[in-house]
């Protein structure tokens, strides 16, 4: 009996972890490739109606990636423009409607914004996506096609992280707003292999699916998963950052905000929305979200560090 015992023992201790490793592998091509969310038409009507409302003109914008990925998007600009670009960063599975809301904020305000479907969603071009790898050098090139006085970066989820790391690397971006980041995409992998509820499975039994899957994303795709991390971008270049996390995330919890805020070497601040899940502080607190973003935005920003050698 306690061979026996020991031996389904064994088995119940080694089960999830081997059951985990082989989902991990199943599961690294879709991480690579997530599902596009087209631009349909009646999609941008609703960005036509939004821009209309706040009298704003938009054009159609392309720019061609330093891999030669087409990048689609909008340059939109509003009635009394102030001098100053907000790029504006959607999230995974998403295109560049979603962030139409704080677009809104912005373009009323004064701010041009710049709305990109980011390399492998909506209509823009790319092999796959990479999680801020190669969207860092994306948002260079789309900064390079016009000289504004000041530029700024929004984002959420996904677009969170990127745009940190797009500002990590450029110092023409001047100060991030960041809702619902990522620390880095290991620790992100660790919340998904806890199936978004429980991260300490995630970091424990279930730990071989995320190891595996960053593993062998990393391999299919050319880059090294401990490179894609906002938490290292936040600490290589002095920039100020305003970080919303939402309390009831479990997507991505507050505590990849928390990781980032400890990082980060600039002004900064970290706003806890109360009762918001992942991304949706603007449906919770709308009229305090449009409050900080814009006072944010209106303080001026130190002498910015220079670039940190990007060696992609």
């Amino acid at each position: 009996m306690p061979r026996r015992l020991l031996r389904i023992l064994l088995v119940l201790l080694l089960l999830p972890p081997v059951v985990a490793a082989a989902m991990g592998w199943l599961a690294a091509p879709s991480f690579l490739h997530p599902v596009r969310r087209p631009l349909t038409p009646e999609l941008v009507r609703e960005a036509e109606a939004s821009f209309a409302q706040s009298h704003a003109r938009c054009e159609e914008f392309l720019v061609t990636a330093l891999d030669g990925a087409d990048l689609r998007g909008w340059k939109v600009r509003p009635e009394n423009p102030n001098g100053s670009w907000v790029l504006l960063f959607h999230g995974v599975a998403d295109n560049r409607v979603g962030t139409i809301g704080q677009s809104e904020i912005l373009l009323r305000a004064g701010y041009s914004v710049v709305m990109m479907d980011q390399r492998a969603h909506g209509e823009s071009g790319g092999l796959m996506a990479t999680y801020g790898w190669l969207e860092r050098n994306d948002t260079r090139v789309v900064v390079a096609s016009e000289h504004p006085a000041h530029i700024f970066a929004l984002g959420e989820s996904m677009g969170a992280g990127i745009a940190l790391q797009s500002a990590g690397i450029d110092p023409r971006i001047e100060a991030v707003v960041a809702e619902a980041p990522f620390a880095s995409l290991r620790e992100a992998s660790y919340d998904y292999a806890g199936l978004q509820k429980y991260p300490l499975l995630g970091k424990t039994l279930f730990a071989p699916g995320a190891w595996v899957m960053l593993y062998r994303g990393g391999k299919l795709a050319g880059f090294p998963a401990a490179g894609v991390s906002p938490e290292q971008a936040v600490a290589a270049r002095n920039f100020p950052l305003l970080l919303v996390c939402d309390e009831a995330d479990t997507t991505l919890p507050c505590r990849h905000a928390q990781r980032i805020y400890a990082a980060a070497r600039g002004r900064k601040s970290l706003w806890m929305v109360p009762d918001a899940f992942h991304t949706a502080a603007l449906g919770f607190a709308p009229e305090e979200f449009r409050r900080r973003v814009l006072d944010f935005f209106r303080q001026p920003a130190p002498s910015p560090d220079p670039a940190p050698v990007n060696n992609p």
